[in-house]
């Protein structure tokens, strides 16, 4: 009987589980377009609710995608980001999207998603992608080389990276499964943080002198 108990306990966990570990909760009722003020509103997924009775076409689109984003800058790339905070009718969807657009042998540079994973669909120029494992898979790197109409996936929470292998522009499209993903870009959160980390942590762990640690914050 306890054994019956068990198994019944163990299959109701198995159930739950993955609902309960999903990045954005399932929403109940046909949508709930965020804005940022409480006027008779209930606050879901960090945003208020519009009211329902004057929520409009115009509060599920987004116009200009379409445009290229200013790749003048270190990386070489832009990220136009459409999510919840400039897109209200994505709260408690789940879902978002971006447009990537890279200079010539410019990267969007490692960095990771909190909590979505992405799946990206080049649509113009040559991209080399690639997510690094965790360390209980022993950090390995799956990476592609992506042409138009090429799609790869980044898992959740993992470090990846696109970079442009052509001498001109190049463009991508990425979904991702959250209204917020999140992003932690790698160099610029170690290196860049407020106040600085401990050069002696840093080198340390990177196996540096402490000095160069020093010039790379500077940088950031």
């Amino acid at each position: 009987m306890k054994s019956l108990s068990f198994l019944a306990a163990l299959s109701l966990l198995a159930l739950t589980v993955p609902l309960v570990l999903a990045s954005d909760p399932s929403p109940l009722q046909d949508f709930c377009v965020g804005v940022n003020t409480p006027v008779d509103g209930v606050f879901v997924n960090g945003k208020f609710c519009k009211d329902p009775r004057i929520v409009s076409a115009d509060d599920f689109f987004f116009s200009g995608l379409n445009r290229a984003g200013n790749t003048n800058n270190a990386v070489g790339s832009n990220v136009t980001t459409v999510n919840v905070n400039n897109l209200g009718g994505l709260n408690t969807l789940g879902i978002s999207l971006v447009r990537i657009d890279y200079a010539p042998n410019g990267q969007n540079p490692p960095h990771t998603h909190p909590r979505a994973t992405e799946i990206l669909v080049v649509q113009q120029g040559t991209l080399l992608v690639g997510f690094i494992s965790s360390n209980q898979d022993g950090n390995r790197l799956f990476a592609k080389t992506l042409n138009v109409g090429d799609v790869f996936v980044f898992p959740e929470g993992l470090i990846h990276f696109q970079f442009n292998l052509g001498g001109t522009p190049a463009v991508a499209i990425a979904a991702l499964s959250s209204q917020n993903a999140g992003v932690i870009t790698i160099a610029n959160t170690i290196f860049g943080s407020k106040p600085d980390i401990d050069p002696n942590v840093l080198g340390r762990a990177f196996q540096m002198d402490p000095n160069a640690v020093r010039n790379l914050q500077a940088r950031f």
